[in-house]
């Protein structure tokens, strides 16, 4: 059997230091537990990053862009196009996404996973074009094994290249016109739910469009239906989702806390938990947002996120918003002085 990367050890938070980290949270000049779960998060960032002062000055955008072949059944408010003039205007500094990671001083990459048609060079965008899109799943498997194996890659050097310019955390954003599709209809089939549970209007769906959009995932799920990870997202998901998916693998792996985004970063955090478990210990999850299937995605992770604030635009932006939180959270474990250090009494 072919051993791939993402077969590789993936290591456990450092458990010593994660001891003298809740032991000096409560040395901390406050009452314990005042800061409520800035703390945990401060001692969690501790043990992940194996020093007692955690830092968070170094953040690490990818924004993966690709198309799907499901637009073709009508399931998005926009035209394919879209994509490809996003990914142009994540270039000139006019996306959300692009906004916030100057605003955090954050270093920001878009990287082409398959845009419909090959894309002019632009200023920090990548291009690791597998193909065209991905092939329409309601009719045949959205990518081959071999393409899948490639856009895990890609995401495998994405954070690589976060880890060599020492980035203390991962954000994994995305743009793709149908991508709401093909990520509920992955999570569909991993959690084993109807597709009316999971479809939301993704881009501006109405009620009769969210109604098609849920025909036409459980049309693909007749015939695509899968409960192993990896071939669940080889046959519905899109090169976006698994080059996220490739990026949070390889971040755990490489001791690199990651900060979950949205509805389609969750559907690619729950194909890499499913297919290695021990990950879960590498994710922060930064909002639910307005999509009614994350909720439910978050439920099955058993995850927590830190905001809900009625967001639903993904390419990172919700996880950019959270990120200061985290940050805080850094800072405050680092830098609060002991009540020893301080002189103050304790009770």
């Amino acid at each position: 059997m072919t051993r791939h990367w993402f077969d590789d050890p993936i290591p456990a938070p450092d458990a010593t230091v994660l001891a003298a980290a809740r032991a000096r949270q409560l040395q901390l000049t406050k009452p314990p537990g005042s800061l409520g779960r800035l703390e945990e998060l401060g001692i969690t960032l501790a043990a992940m990053q194996g020093r007692q002062q955690p830092q968070l000055d170094k953040v690490w955008i990818s924004v993966f862009a690709a198309d799907h072949g499901v637009v073709a059944e009508g399931v998005s408010a926009f035209p394919q196009v879209v994509t490809a003039e996003m990914v142009r205007n994540f270039a000139r500094g006019g996306a959300a996404i692009s906004v916030l990671a100057q605003e955090w001083d954050a270093r920001l990459e878009v990287v082409n996973v398959g845009t419909v048609a090959p894309m002019e060079d632009l200023p920090g965008v990548l291009d690791a074009r597998i193909g065209p899109g991905t092939a329409n799943f309601v009719h045949e498997a959205a990518m081959s094994v071999e393409q899948l194996h490639d856009a895990l890659a890609v995401g495998c050097e994405a954070a690589d290249r976060a880890a060599i310019g020492g980035a203390h955390l991962f954000i994994g954003g995305e743009m793709g016109i149908g991508n709401t599709t093909s990520a509920a209809a992955v999570a569909c089939s991993l959690l084993s739910l109807p597709a009316a549970q999971l479809a939301g209007p993704g881009t501006g769906l109405g009620a009769d469009g969210v109604a098609h959009k849920a025909f036409v995932i459980e049309r693909a799920l007749a015939k695509q239906r899968s409960d192993q990870p990896l071939t669940a997202l080889q046959r519905l998901g899109g090169f976006e989702i698994a080059a996220l998916t490739g990026a949070y693998l390889r971040c755990a792996q490489l001791n690199l806390p990651a900060l979950v985004d949205g509805f389609i970063t969750t559907a690619a955090a729950l194909v890499a938990v499913r297919f290695r478990p021990e990950l879960v210990d590498w994710l922060f999850y930064s909002h639910c947002s307005a999509e009614p299937g994350h909720h439910r995605l978050l439920q099955a992770l058993e995850a927590r996120p830190l905001l809900d604030l009625g967001m639903r635009l993904g390419e990172g932006s919700g996880a950019a918003v959270a990120m200061p939180l985290l940050r805080a959270a850094a800072a405050l474990h680092a830098r609060m002085a002991t009540f020893a250090e301080a002189g103050v009494s304790q009770a």
